[in-house]
């Protein structure tokens, strides 16, 4: 059955203002699925076909007399040969929406994009599956942190426990696994390291060690919602600095991890230079980890580490699959003071505590007063928890159920 993806509406308007739209995100997400779903009858070609790939690389102006848009072309960044070809297309025309473009290879594709298509071309992200996408919620707009906005949020989200935080958590966003049994889950995600993630990572780069590579992604996995410690890495995957820092660039590249910056501001000095890792599916990091079911997560030492990495993912979904304009960022500084959030929307940040607990210490927004104190425009926050509903704390903070980001 599909599941209505809520990167849609974004997506068919980016189409009807640009000639071609390309949506990246990692393997399995399903971007595929969604385009062809929106599509239609429209044509559609993977170069995950080796002939096609090799027509596509040997001959692209051919690929595209043969595969004549409108069409979606799938894994498109395997082919950049294609770029320039694309590019007479649409600048032979005044029509929008000829290509449909998925990659899960984003850097190359940036490069490639910025070099020919810019200015003719809409780019997205789509990510694991949302709670709200599992459970069919829509929320009728992004996050606001006013207190009507997030009472109709309370209204609309489906009801959401602590084991049902985990369950999700723990099964992972992937389409595929929704409804699988927990050997299914197991196989799923033991196939996706070797169908998926091995495959990509020898397509583009000269990594051969793939058993120093397997224990790189697990190493990760265990400093998952932790400020990035690169050497402590590269230690527990028996490699080197250098080589650890190459292999994560890959894995934010391949849309696996994904670095949270740090705040900056030219009014707060000795603040951190470090990001923090995150999973884009929590879901992948629990099964490198071992967590063998959502009760063994749920009980286990790093359950706090995982409900943040969850609470962090769901906000970005909420925030790329709409319009508005952000900025996302966590401050600590020298005196390792630490707001896991800074959610900047226009000139205002947002600040937010993230706290696996149903009634967690109502003082930890006493932090937020440094941006008061340095003069900078703060809106409203809290803390997001396992509240069963919103509460305020003060005048412009609130308890925020994790159900309703």
């Amino acid at each position: 059955m599909y599941i209505k993806r809520h990167l849609e509406d974004k997506f068919l308007q980016m189409s009807s203002f640009f000639k071609a739209v390309l949506v990246t995100g990692a393997r399995q997400v399903g971007k595929t699925t969604m385009l062809k779903k929106l599509g239609g009858d429209r044509a559609y070609v993977s170069l995950d076909n080796g002939r096609e790939l090799e027509l596509a690389k040997t001959d692209p102006e051919m690929f595209l007399q043969r595969h004549k848009p409108p069409v979606i072309i799938d894994e498109v960044q395997k082919a950049p040969e294609l770029f320039p070809y694309i590019k007479i297309a649409c600048d032979s025309t005044d029509e929008t929406g000829l290509f449909w473009l998925t990659g899960s290879e984003q850097f190359s594709l940036m490069r490639n994009i910025q070099e020919s298509l810019a200015g003719r071309i809409g780019i997205m992200t789509l990510y694991p599956l949302s709670l709200s996408e599992m459970t069919g919620v829509r929320f009728p707009s992004p996050i606001s942190f006013e207190m009507d906005a997030l009472i109709e949020r309370e209204r609309l989200a489906a009801p959401f426990d602590l084991p049902s935080v985990f369950q999700t958590i723990w099964r992972g966003g992937m389409p595929q696994v929704q409804n699988a049994t927990a050997a299914e889950h197991q196989a799923y995600y033991d196939a996706y390291i070797d169908t998926y993630l091995m495959r990509d990572v020898l397509s583009v780069t000269t990594i051969r060690d793939e058993l120093s590579f397997r224990k790189f992604v697990t190493a990760c996995a265990a400093f998952n919602a932790c400020q990035l410690n690169v050497a402590s890495i590269a230690c527990a995957a028996d490699i080197s600095v250098p080589t650890a820092k190459a292999w994560l660039d890959l894995l934010v590249r391949l849309h696996i991890v994904f670095l949270l910056q740090p705040y900056s501001n030219n009014k707060l000095k000795r603040l951190a230079k470090t990001p923090k890792l995150y999973f884009t599916d929590p879901g992948f990091a629990a099964h490198l980890c071992r967590w063998l079911t959502p009760e063994i997560l749920m009980e286990g030492s790093a359950a706090g580490n995982y409900f943040e990495n969850f609470a962090v993912i769901e906000l970005i979904k909420d925030l790329e699959y709409s319009a508005a304009p952000y900025d996302l960022t966590y401050y600590r500084d020298s005196n390792s003071k630490e707001i896991d959030l800074f959610l900047q929307l226009g000139r205002r940040i947002h600040p937010l505590e993230i706290k696996l607990s149903a009634n967690p210490d109502k003082r930890e927004v006493k932090k937020f007063s440094v941006l008061d104190a340095n003069a900078i425009e703060r809106g409203a926050g809290g803390i997001v928890c396992m509240s069963p509903s919103v509460l305020p704390i003060d005048k412009t903070d609130f308890l925020i159920p994790i159900s309703i980001l």
